[in-house]
């Protein structure tokens, strides 16, 4: 029988350019496995996610404790939330508010996917009949164009709604760095939530197309650059414009 993973061995970052650190959950498979973004900043840094949570973030990475942090959440979904709680100052788009406030596992979609099969192997501890986010109510309610001011650092929110009403990507066009979300990485795009709408999916990733990105760190599997964003972009809209595809 394979052993659970402790606490102490379930995250791992890497350093990547431009002050950015991928923190992830190596033992979740890749299509559930949240990448978890944090930026740093010269007055305060940045997490963009908090991945599944049931092991502390901000006890098993220290990186997250360094300094004053905004925690923003990219979407509501369980996988991208887990630790929000832990962070004083969030920040989510109004349109799912109320799902971090309250985060009802139907409302999460931890209901339908947080299930044993997400795993590698298990953390110590999991019981999938017994998980749930712990309340998370944002201190700021983020709309389209807001930005997040690191300091020396800012960040654009562009909102996403496709996979969810209220997803946002963040874009820094200094560097041209793009934190995106679940609305576009180099994997199978969801679009088939309860929430998911994919005639604002098409509107979306349309707007976005075009944007100057130099990296893009999607939601999940590895990060890309500026002609494998567009490819990405430009085959989900072949794809759900082909006839007989029902929008």
């Amino acid at each position: 029988m394979t052993r659970a993973i402790a606490a102490a061995d379930w995250y791992e970052t890497i350093k990547l350019g431009d002050g950015v650190t991928l923190i992830h959950e190596p033992w979740i498979t890749p299509f559930y496995r949240c990448n978890i973004w944090h930026v740093r900043g010269r007055d305060r840094d940045l997490l963009f996610d908090s991945g599944l949570g049931h092991f502390s973030l901000r006890q098993h990475v220290p990186l997250v404790a360094e300094k004053k942090l905004v925690c923003v959440a990219s979407h509501t979904h369980f996988d991208h939330i887990g630790c929000h709680h832990e962070f004083p100052h969030r920040c989510v788009h109004r349109a799912e508010a109320e799902i971090l406030a309250v985060p009802r596992n139907e409302w999460t979609v931890a209901d339908r996917y947080a299930t044993d099969e997400m795993f590698i192997v298990p953390p110590e501890g999991w019981d999938a009949a017994r998980y749930h986010i712990q309340p998370a109510p944002a201190d700021r309610i983020l709309e389209a164009g807001d930005v997040i001011d690191l300091g020396d650092r800012a960040f654009e929110v562009i909102h996403t709604p496709g996979h969810s009403p209220g997803g946002i990507a963040l874009y820094e066009a200094k560097t041209g760095i793009l934190l995106s979300g679940d609305i576009v990485y180099d994997g199978p795009l969801i679009d088939d939530a309860y929430h998911s709408d994919i005639g604002d999916y098409l509107a979306t990733l349309e707007g976005m197309r075009d944007l100057n990105v130099s990296i893009v760190h999607g939601g999940h599997f590895p990060s890309f650059g500026p002609t494998r964003y567009r490819q990405l972009i430009d085959e989900y809209l072949a794809l759900k414009r082909k006839p007989g595809c029902h929008l």
